[in-house]
Formats: structure tokens, sequence, C-alpha cells
């Protein structure tokens, strides 16, 4: 009898051999590596100088190619055709069983001496090649789902009320632009557009002056639906093929005058970094975490949006960090600056299957490689923000930088990072490798 939709989206929550903390690779400084040990084995896509776009793995300070492994026949005959494109979208179109397998041989390769001069002619040094999207993005949608990032927000603009009424009923998004997706390290160019300050009786058309970043999780549709049809809260793990970090640099001073009655258009849409890897749902099985309970008072969500299980094990325990690093402090050789550190399963009032089954809810189809941010992910305690705009109390009050500088929002030169690392007692904690862009001044 074939397994059900539930019984499939409860087998992303497995975990097994591949998470033992014993386990060990031969590949060199692997067991030592802050976000790449065996235990992750990301997916993403690479090029080798002048090369062709390839299907990988990171694995310690390497990368591991899936595709030539496959080629020389060291992977399921069954991956061959999807690990041979220059995406993963036809990888993650497969089910969920199908690409465990492909973390089993895997790992399988690179934790057994005896394969190691098989696959060592598959291994090139990450430093000597360029990451690209992992995705072809068909689209991006962007929710506001950390609720102490929309209650510092709301009490900037409504100190009694800062919560809107139907936060706590449904998980708010609304349409990104997929085309400005871009990998760490793509250069964040000052967008320019309409500004209008309190004090002028009209708008001008200049370069952003309150450039900001958002500190937030991607995660990643895996399979196809039909227009119309739902996805029930109890599979909606089968439909995430993994999490990367993402950051949506936000324009405050344009978002303030475009915002109503719409919401964030130009302000958002001039670029959005995501991290390179896609750190799987399989290899996030151990981290997955309770949800914390919902305040007294606060109402249950409705039937189709609430799953004991899910709220039992629908967190995720990721440690997030943002740092900063000015133009100044890089040219001192000064280390970057941590602005603040959160954690996503107290950040996030609703869980990622909530947002992915509300996003389905009405009927829309989602697709591989479709995009899903959580918002900005902010913790309860000062030191906790995902954003300069709370940290600066909308400009009020500057960070102070170890050089003396003081930042309300980004300036030109600033290098910002976001870092995430996947942690629980009695497992290997696991990293999503750097998501970074240095401001360039607006052309």
């Amino acid at each position: 009898m074939a397994a059900s939709r539930t019984d499939r989206g409860r087998r992303s929550r497995v975990i097994d051999h591949t998470h033992d903390a014993a386990a060990s690779s031969w590949v060199e400084g692997a067991d030592e590596h802050g976000d790449f040990p065996v235990h992750n084995l990301p997916l993403g896509v690479f090029s080798r100088e002048g090369g062709a776009r390839r299907i990988g793995s990171a694995i310690g300070d390497y990368i591991v190619d899936l595709a030539g492994l496959a080629e020389a026949g060291l992977l399921p005959d069954a991956l061959r055709p999807a690990l041979g494109e220059q995406t993963l979208n036809a990888l993650f179109r497969l089910d969920v069983v199908t690409r465990r397998a492909l973390r089993h041989a895997l790992f399988a390769l690179l934790t057994h001496p005896a394969r190691q001069d098989a696959v060592a002619p598959w291994l090139c040094p990450t430093q000597s090649v360029e990451l690209h999207l992992p995705f072809a993005i068909g689209d991006y949608t962007d929710f506001y789902v950390g609720i102490h990032h929309a209650t510092n927000i709301g009490k900037l603009f409504r100190p009694d009320n800062p919560l809107l009424p139907n936060y706590k009923h449904v998980p708010i998004g609304y349409h990104g632009r997929a085309s400005s997706i871009r990998v760490s390290g793509a250069p964040v160019i000052r967008p320019k557009g309409q500004i209008k300050p309190p004090d002028a009786d009209q708008p001008t058309y200049a370069p952003c002056r309150r450039l900001d970043y958002e500190l937030e999780l991607g995660i990643w549709i895996a399979g196809d639906h039909d227009l119309g049809q739902t996805i029930p809260i109890a599979a909606a793990w089968d439909r995430i093929a993994g999490i990367s970090l993402l950051n949506d640099w936000s324009a405050r001073d344009i978002q303030a005058w475009e915002y109503q009655p719409l919401g964030p258009f130009l302000s958002k849409s001039f670029l959005t970094t995501i991290s390179p890897w896609v750190i799987t749902a399989e290899a996030l099985a151990p981290f997955r975490a309770a949800q914390p309970a919902r305040p007294e008072g606060d109402p249950v969500p409705l039937p189709h949006l609430w799953d004991a299980q899910d709220q039992a094990r629908g967190a995720l325990s990721i440690e997030l960090s943002v740092t900063l690093a000015s133009a100044a402090m890089r040219a001192g050789g000064m280390a970057a600056q941590e602005l603040s550190r959160s954690a996503a399963d107290q950040a996030m009032y609703w869980t990622p299957a909530q947002i992915v089954t509300h996003h389905a809810s009405n009927g829309c189809d989602l697709h591989t490689g479709d995009l899903l941010g959580t918002g900005t992910l902010s913790g309860p305690a000062p030191g906790s923000e995902g954003s300069l705009m709370e940290i600066s109390q909308g400009g009020k009050q500057p960070a102070m930088l170890t050089s003396g500088e003081q930042r309300c929002f980004l300036e030109d030169g600033d290098e910002l990072t976001l870092c995430a690392r996947a942690m629980r007692g009695g497992y290997r904690a696991i990293g999503f490798g750097p998501c970074s862009g240095v401001i360039h001044p607006a052309r």
C-alpha cells in the first residue's frame, strides 16, 4: 500500500545513523569544521573557472562534485539525471525517500576510508570555485512571523497597539521579487526611490538614506501541486526541501512613503541575499524543537493550521547572529562586530509547516524552487534584534562600533554578515555558511 501524504511528511523527521555525533569523515578538516561536518551534507550549485554549473555538497572546506560521483557510478542510478542538471529543481522534485537515499549514499562514501581513493578526485577546495543560486526560483514570498520584530516595529508607529488584530490568527505575508534574489557575496547597491521626510511637502527621488538588513531564514519548496489543491499541515514538511539564510534588505525611508495601502514594493525589490547552501530537511531532523506555547489569551489557530505533532516538533533550534564590519574596520584589520544574536524557535510565532500550509490554503500552487522568507527573526531581549531599525529605535539611538563609528542605518562600505548554527544536546552542530553583502554607493 502506498504511503499517505501524512506518513511521507513524517519521514522528513527521521533521525538515523547520519546524525550520529560520533560519525567521522576521512576528508581533511571536516570533523573540526564549524559548519559542514559530515552530519550536514548541504546541497548547492558551483562552477569551476570557465566551467558549467554542477550540483555539489559541502564537506569541511571542500565541495564534493555530486554530478561527478553519479557519472562515476558511485551514487544510485536513479539520481543520475537530476544530479546532471545545473540547478537543484529536478532533484527536489523527487520524493523524500529518494532524497534520503542520496544522503545515505553520500554519507557512506565520505565516512568509509575504503572509498577515499574513488571519491577524492571529485573533491575540490571551496575557495577555488564560484557558488550560485541553488534553484531556478519561480516565486518568492516573504512572511512576517517574527513576533518580537513585529512588536518592536509596531511600537515605533503604534505604541499602544503594536500588533494588528489579524497577526495571531494568520501568518502574514506578501509577494516579493524573485528576479533580484542573489547569492551571498553579491554587491548591495544602494537603491534609489521616492522619499518624503515628515517635514517635507513633496517627495524627492534620491538614494536611500535609511538602508537596513533583515535577519531571516529562507524556506525552499520541494515538489509541485496543482492550482486549487491545498497542503495538509501534517504533510507540510514533505514539501520543505531545506533552509538557507536570507537577508531581505530594506530601504526604510522609501518603504515609509510607499507602503500604504498595499505594503512594501521598491523598498524591498532591489535585492534579497541568500546563503548558497540548502541545509536539507533531513539534516535538520535532530534540530526540530517544540514550538513555544502561545501566551495565555492568544487565539488557537483554525484547525487547518493546527497540528499537535507540529507544535511538539515543528520549530527549529537554530542560533542566529549578525555581524558588521565597516570599511574603516576592515582597513584597520579589526574584527567584525556582533550586532545581535537570537534563536529561530524563540522568534517565530508560526512554524515552517504553518507557513507552507497557509500559503497553499487558498489553493495557490507551490512549486519546486519557490522561496518563502520567514520575516525578521528578532528575540525578546535587547541584543537580539534582527534589524538596525530595531537596534537604533528608528534612528534615535545609534549603535556604537568598536572603531568609534556610529550606525543608525547601513553606510556605504559596510559589510553585513548573517550566520546560523543548528544545535541540540547530543548531536553535532551544523552551520549554514555565511550570508554576506557589502554596501556600494547608488549608481
